[in-house]
């Protein structure tokens, strides 16, 4: 198979123009019209910071809010993944009730502001459900070393309700659009493979399990890749309720400096990183899948 020679056409040489016109701008405002002073030399030190107690270097804002930021995609997209599925098959072959049910659910989220949401369930629910759970006693009756492996999956022990919260909020808000990902996918296998299940004797777990759900699973992994890099640019929205992700540590780190360029240009490039790193994974799965098929 020949591959495709890469040529520039003149839209592209135009759009590269036009980006370029834009970068010239915008160094010319920064540097001549605000007189900006750059001060790039004070940002390391908040990547991480030598703690004399330990006598060790331990993570220090930056890099603090970005594992958070990891920890709030990966717990929220698993919940969410997990929501998608079981939504998505009660709105293909549940009960009339339970249809009604998710797709309520769904139109309601997908219409709903993201940081509307965030305030309803962590003020009005979260807490609520917090003390029904009863997180803080439970954490209070673990050993040292389960609150240590706790901290490190998910939050400190004064932030774990919070963090809890935030996670619950993001998966209901990302579960509705794994829900119409994971339906797409399921709808994409062909018609024969589920008569084939059924014609097997087949228990509903089973089909999903070991006909449906693999086979949909190659088909909807671009779609689901890209609503997990969306997860890790909507977890900036739980800021708003302190939870000390990337996005709040940012706004902690200008706030203490004044250095607003190079604050914003370092929280990017952290985010970029984070989300291109999925994207190239995602890519790396979907070439396995079309190697093994």
């Amino acid at each position: 198979m020949r591959k495709k020679s890469f040529r520039l056409n003149r839209l592209d040489l135009v759009l590269i123009l036009l980006l370029f016109g834009v970068g010239i701008y915008l160094v010319e405002t920064v540097f001549i019209t605000f007189h900006y002073q750059w001060n790039w030399a004070v940002i390391p030190q908040y990547f991480f910071r030598f703690d004399t107690l330990t006598d060790s270097w331990v993570p220090n804002l930056l890099v603090t809010g970005f594992l958070t930021t990891i920890r709030l995609t990966i717990w929220s997209s698993l919940m969410a993944i997990l929501l998608g599925t079981v939504a998505a098959v009660v709105i293909r072959s549940g009960g009339l009730y339970f249809r009604l049910l998710a797709r309520s659910y769904v139109e309601l989220v997908r219409n709903t502001p993201p940081l509307v949401l965030v305030f309803i369930f962590y003020f009005f629910f979260g807490n609520q459900l917090m003390a029904m759970l009863k997180i803080e006693d439970f954490l209070a009756s673990r050993s040292e070393n389960t609150r240590y492996v706790l901290s490190i999956l998910f939050a400190t022990e004064e932030r774990f309700p919070e963090f809890l919260s935030a996670v619950l909020t993001l998966a209901l808000f990302e579960g509705a659009y794994m829900t119409e990902i994971i339906r797409a996918g399921l709808e994409a296998v062909p018609r024969g493979q589920w008569e084939a299940a059924d014609a097997l004797g087949l228990t509903v777990w089973s089909k999903y399990q070991d006909v449906i759900l693999p086979q949909s699973f190659r088909i909807m992994l671009p779609a689901l890749a890209g609503q997990i890099i969306s997860t890790i640019k909507d977890s900036a929205i739980v800021s708003v309720i302190s939870i000390q992700e990337l996005t709040f540590q940012g706004m902690e780190l200008m706030s203490a400096t004044y250095l607003t360029f190079e604050t914003w240009i370092t929280i990017t490039v952290m985010y970029f990183c984070l989300t291109y790193s999925c994207s190239l994974g995602a890519g790396c799965l979907e070439r396995y899948f079309q190697k093994e098929r």
